[in-house]
């Protein structure tokens, strides 16, 4: 493996940083502490920085030393409402916040490789670091955008990365196309007659029909949608009820649907909304649906996706690069920011068996210095090709 020798001596310090965020874990848009430490480190090397960038977002800019094309890096900051179960020295000291998904990583990468390329500065271009709050469904991407993110700070190319443990450590993966799931979020609120518990007959039970709607969502992917097409449909939440004789007034579930097309993600949202008519019809109540559209379907750039795995053979090997693969139903908010921007998305293997969002979630520092050593070598290489 060919890591960038100065980024290797970082090792040490990344791991600082990595362990630091992971103690003191921030959720989506209150990254504030998080966020100033990102801009502190960013101008202590000299880097031009612009704070509150899509609320509690940070950008750096690093000019290299030619002309040459503008490259974005972007890492995710917040953490996820998981009360930590690891018992690690440095494990969370913010009651009911983790960092179970590496985002602590991701940052710590993001800045090795700001730090490399602001004391060398032997590229073409322009590097804009783009440190993101509030990835995990709470929309942070797209209030960036919304603040003008590449309008401000215009990039040719656009790259991201995370953390997937339980892959072979160190192999960097990549699909091109489509890599990764849209995603919808939906709250359903049944609305009915409540009553004594004694007496069922007096009420119009949401309980029972919100039952009853929970099993008949389950028709949409298995009964509604063409096989071919792939997707998930999954209840979450049910709330109801504060009693052991009360039949309540009403019921709310709540969930998520997976998708990799515009078109399913449409057939879904109508058959949710059918299927609660039908339910409201025969169980005499009313029912109110929320669907929301949280994640685009994540799109790899095809070309930049295969010269992303030439860079990465580079530094890891040849046998260390999974090129192609198939989608995976998680989704990332990153997909908002391809979809303006031409780029790719790719993973980095470590060692672990909890998987992402799990309580006992570990991150490997020892891929610190690797995922800055291809951010950077992103930068190098691609600010000096021909568009």
């Amino acid at each position: 493996m060919k890591l960038i020798d100065r980024i290797e001596g970082y090792a040490e310090d990344l791991t600082g940083i990595r362990r630091d965020l992971h103690a003191h874990p921030e959720l989506g848009f209150e990254e504030v502490r998080t966020s100033g430490v990102v801009a502190n480190l960013l101008e202590s090397w000299g880097i031009k920085t612009h704070r509150e960038i899509g609320k509690t977002g940070v950008v750096g800019i690093i000019e290299g030393a030619r002309a040459g094309r503008t490259i974005g890096l972007r890492a995710d900051m917040d953490a996820l409402p998981i009360e930590e179960e690891t018992n690690l020295p440095y494990r969370s000291t913010n009651p009911g916040v983790m960092h179970a998904c590496g985002h602590d990583g991701h940052t710590t990468m993001l800045l090795g490789a700001a730090r490399y390329l602001a004391e060398t500065r032997d590229f073409a271009g322009k590097v804009v670091l783009i440190f993101q709050p509030a990835e995990e469904g709470l929309g942070g991407a797209r209030a960036m955008l919304a603040d003008g993110l590449f309008e401000r700070f215009p990039c040719d190319e656009v790259y991201g990365l995370h953390n997937w443990p339980g892959a072979p450590q160190n192999r960097v993966g990549i699909l091109p196309g489509v890599a990764m799931a849209g995603a919808d979020f939906f709250d359903i609120r049944v609305i009915g007659r409540g009553s004594h518990g004694a007496r069922p007959h007096d009420s119009r039970d949401p309980l029972l029909a919100a039952s009853a709607l929970v099993q008949a969502l389950q028709s949409i992917v298995s009964r509604n949608l063409d096989p071919q097409d792939a997707a998930v449909v999954s209840v979450t939440q049910f709330h109801s009820g504060a009693a052991y004789n009360v039949i309540p007034n009403e019921a709310v579930i709540s969930g998520t649907a997976r998708m990799f097309t515009d078109e399913v993600r449409a057939h879904i949202r109508t058959r949710i909304q059918d299927i609660a008519d039908g339910v409201a019809a025969a169980h005499g109540v009313t029912v109110e649906v929320d669907i929301r559209d949280i994640f685009t379907p994540l799109v790899n750039n095809a070309q930049l996706s295969e010269d992303f795995a030439d860079i990465a053979r580079d530094v890891v090997g040849d046998e260390n690069v999974l090129l192609g693969g198939t989608p995976v139903t998680g989704s990332e908010d990153f997909a908002d920011m391809l979809n303006t921007v031409p780029g790719a998305y790719f993973t980095i293997g470590h060692e672990g068996t909890a998987a992402l969002h799990n309580p006992g979630f570990t991150f490997d520092d020892s891929i610190l210095p690797l995922g800055s050593t291809l951010l950077a070598r992103i930068v190098e290489s691609r600010s000096a090709a021909e568009a």
